[in-house]
């Protein structure tokens, strides 16, 4: 009954953190492809083909559905795989919609035509291949009319966190909030679109003030997968047991996940 939960490293254990913590008793197989880390500066068909090797991946573990916790991989590489690749009888979803959902105030589910949203002006903070695929505007044009969205590209902030070094992304966040509110210097709400970025969602804060409304997945994320079994029971797969695995050394992306999460996490190769 294992679901996995994919990402290009380490980011995606936020995710993983919220879902385990709201579906205790469902075994999550967690795949980071840290032999390929960063995905967010490779181009479309790169970021599709390391996406679709790790899915398959994840199948093998007895995983019939599969969340990529990865917003470069969910911007550049879900849609193609839903379309031409994923078989009927599998699932991969995104990180996105959930997102979005918040932010227009949807329902899981609710496919009505797109309609006036409170929120009119949205700052996106992505990695540069999550901006340059638009991904986050297709989604919200099918969901709301009249929302202008303002999208920095946030380079180093993954490799600085993946490396330890939080005073660099920290003082990196503050530098691309800086750069967004000089176009856009009034947002009133700001997504986060990086599962690694919950780890500097303070230093984001901080930049942004009070008055912005700040989206993050995790707990969003959680909740959506969790309406969505209760919907869909048949797609938790024959897997048993939790595991974390990885494409990288086991041994140095266990301590760096450690170091990651402040807690004992121990990966074997994939």
């Amino acid at each position: 009954m294992a679901v996995g939960v994919f990402d290009s490293g380490l980011g995606g254990l936020t995710v993983l953190g919220a879902v385990t913590e709201r579906m205790p008793d469902v075994p999550f197989v967690y795949l980071g492809d840290n032999a390929h880390t960063p995905y967010g500066v490779r181009d479309a068909d790169d970021i599709y083909a390391l996406t679709c090797a790790g899915v398959e991946r994840l199948w093998e573990d007895g995983c019939d559905l599969v969340i990529l916790a990865c917003n470069t991989a969910s911007a550049a590489a879900l849609k193609r795989m839903q379309e031409t690749w994923v078989p009927e009888d599998k699932r991969v979803l995104g990180v996105f919609v959930p997102l979005i959902e918040a932010l227009t105030e949807r329902g899981w589910g609710d496919n009505s035509p797109p309609r006036e949203v409170a929120v009119k002006h949205v700052a996106l903070f992505a990695t540069p291949a999550t901006v340059s695929s638009r991904a986050f505007q297709r989604e919200l044009a099918y969901r709301a009319i009249g929302v202008d969205v303002e999208a920095q590209p946030c380079g180093g902030v993954v490799d600085a966190i993946e490396q330890g070094d939080m005073q660099l992304a920290e003082a990196l966040v503050h530098s691309h909030v800086e750069a967004l509110l000089r176009r856009m210097p009034r947002p009133e709400a700001a997504v986060l679109g990086c599962t690694h970025y919950p780890l500097v969602e303070h230093a984001f804060r901080e930049a942004l003030g009070e008055r912005v409304d700040v989206y993050s997945q995790p707990n969003l994320v959680a909740a959506s997968l969790a309406d969505y079994l209760i919907r869909r029971p048949d797609m938790i797969g024959a897997g048993r047991d939790s595991a974390f695995l990885t494409t990288g050394n086991p041994v140095n992306v266990s301590r760096k996940a450690t170091q990651f999460l402040r807690r004992q996490i121990t990966f074997r190769a994939a």
